[in-house]
């Protein structure tokens, strides 16, 4: 059996730090919500559900290595940061816990902007009217698992190379990657 996976939008709400119940995981939980027409959330549970982080990412070219023009046994790779939350998944549908998560998730998004939009610029008809149509999901998280590859297989020579390569490019997530080799 496949099992399917979604991107939905989530916040990472910690025991201990005001946001959320005492009952809450100290990992932290997550909450977020998805369509009600996607039929994730009418699969029964198979275990624990499994959130994907990712941090930043690259292609790491061979050309970057100095030891390439020593022995020429060097390849392609991808360096990334990624983290993998797992945890029981409960949906729920109650439209005072739905407004809850929405109101946080948009707090969060919308803090750093000059002129924040709040859930409460909408109609409370409205957004009750939005609510329908999507469904809550809470994970706490019972364990965590991480993945850092920044190249430390290689030589520091290597390392500086494709830290240097890296921080050539136009693109910022590989100038993020090139920032995380050095460190």
């Amino acid at each position: 059996m496949v099992t399917p996976a979604g991107h939905l939008p989530t916040a990472l709400l910690h025991h201990g730090r005001g946001h959320s119940p005492p009952e809450e995981d100290p990992c932290g939980t997550l909450y977020g919500h998805l369509a009600r027409a996607n039929p994730q959330w009418r699969l029964p549970p198979a275990g624990d559900a499994m959130a994907l982080f990712m941090g930043p990412d690259a292609y790491v070219s061979p050309a970057w290595y100095p030891s390439k023009q020593e022995h020429q046994k060097v390849v392609p790779t991808w360096n990334y940061v990624a983290v993998h939350a797992y945890g029981p998944l409960e949906f729920f549908e109650d439209a005072d816990r739905l407004l809850e998560v929405v109101t946080r998730l948009t707090d969060l998004h919308e803090r750093p902007r000059a002129e924040p939009w709040t859930v409460t610029d909408a109609p409370e008809a409205f957004v009750r009217a939005q609510l329908r149509g999507i469904v809550g999901l809470r994970l706490p998280i019972a364990r965590l698992e991480g993945k850092r590859k920044m190249s430390q297989n290689r030589s520091a020579p290597d390392r500086a190379g494709v830290a240097a390569g890296l921080a050539e490019s136009d693109l910022a997530s590989d100038r993020a990657v090139a920032a995380l080799i050095s460190t």
